[in-house]
């Protein structure tokens, strides 16, 4: 998967999959970077992300904490591109249209072609707004 660093904006300097049309154009843009507590996803909760309820749908947010996997996980991937095998989800808060999330967590286990994730997609004030885990597949091409 190639990389893409974004030069403006509120995410200037930050990484992005721009090839992935789904969670870069269609459900994000979500980004991602590694910063002095290790590696985050962020983005910025737009109108396209609400639901009649009044709070970001949960389908956004399992996209958003789906690509997170690959973001907390990058390294683990080694250059390689993977696949979400398991995810699970619970939805603890809801984020409102203008807040910034971001997703923080921890890579539990890595091995030769598993990799286990586990995160917390929190609101701009601390907020937890969901946890989430995962377990990506390293695959050595894309078919």
């Amino acid at each position: 998967m190639t990389t893409t660093i974004m030069e403006s904006g509120e995410f200037a300097g930050w990484t992005t999959w721009a090839d992935e049309p789904f969670e870069h154009q269609t459900a994000g843009p979500f980004y991602f970077r590694v910063d002095e507590k290790g590696p985050v996803a962020a983005f910025r909760v737009a109108r396209k992300h609400m639901n009649a309820g009044g709070v970001a749908h949960g389908g956004c947010l399992m996209t958003f904490a789906d690509f997170s996997l690959f973001a907390l996980g990058h390294e683990a991937m080694e250059g390689s591109y993977g696949v979400t095998v398991a995810f699970t989800a619970e939805f603890i808060s809801g984020a409102l249209e203008g807040e910034r999330l971001e997703a923080r967590g921890d890579v539990l286990r890595k091995g030769g072609s598993l990799s286990f994730v586990r995160g917390l997609v929190t609101a701009e004030d601390g907020r937890i707004v969901m946890n989430f885990s995962g377990t990506i597949k390293k695959k050595r091409n894309q078919t």
